[in-house]
């Protein structure tokens, strides 16, 4: 209760910050809309079904890119960890591919991929990827070298020594990984959005930025992909708490 309440006075301390400014400054709505505008223009959206149907698809971006890297990542990172020759050998190809920026990227995938629902779940799991994989090699190679010496003396085969050992040992720097790849997740559905898509909370976006000039809808997408990257970002923490041992 006592981080509800915070959280409820950050907020108000925010918006009351927020329309000080815009009675003080007497900006015009296109640079700064007042908080009410905002909250108008978001009731219009989602009584339109805009809000929604933009939502829906960039929700859809964000679940299956963070699946789908998230789970090559792991798998990556646990081979990274076990494997000294596979870690020299990927290892140069993951950094480069992670030194590229995204939204460079994002272009030549959409044209090897088309622009469907395809090549935008593989911009998200792209850069999801690098993080978690990262942290499942760092988490695998902190286990304690006794425990995994004291099982492999009771005979215990390397795949059950990476089950029932390294992989929970490595489980708090994993979800250090996940918090960050989750976040990222909707940062890369924008992303994919923009570099080719009709429907999406980035399109929408792009519409409100160069079409209609309407800064309150832009704020209402901003404020909608914050409160999906914060409700993810809470569902990771949550499922840490369940599997991880404080």
């Amino acid at each position: 209760m006592r981080r509800i309440g915070a959280a409820i006075l950050s907020l108000a301390a925010f918006l009351a910050v927020w329309k000080i400014v815009t009675v003080v400054g007497d900006y015009p709505e296109f640079i700064l809309p007042a908080p009410e505008r905002v909250a108008e223009e978001a009731a219009s959206a989602i009584a339109s079904g805009v809000l929604w149907e933009h939502t829906v698809t960039t929700l859809l971006e964000v679940v299956l890119g963070f699946a789908v890297g998230a789970t090559a990542a792991i798998v990556t990172g646990i081979a990274l960890a076990k494997s000294i020759l596979i870690e020299r050998v990927l290892s140069p190809y993951i950094v480069a591919a992670q030194a590229v920026p995204i939204l460079a990227l994002a272009p030549l995938l959409a044209i090897w991929f088309g622009g469907g629902l395809l090549s935008r779940v593989v911009i998200c799991a792209l850069i999801v990827f690098f993080p978690i994989a990262i942290a499942t090699m760092v988490g695998i190679r902190s286990t304690d070298p006794l425990l995994s010496e004291l099982l492999r003396s009771l005979g215990a085969r390397p795949a059950q020594r990476t089950r029932l050992l390294e992989i929970p040992s490595a489980l708090p720097v994993l979800f250090g990984g996940l918090r960050v790849g989750v976040t990222l997740a909707v940062i890369g559905a924008v992303v994919a959005e923009w570099a080719g898509a009709s429907v999406g909370l980035g399109v929408l976006i792009n519409i409100a930025n160069q079409g209609l000039f309407n800064t309150a809808l832009m704020f209402v997408a901003l404020a909608t992909l914050a409160i999906i990257g914060l409700a993810f970002y809470g569902l990771v923490v949550l499922v840490e708490r369940r599997l991880v041992s404080r």
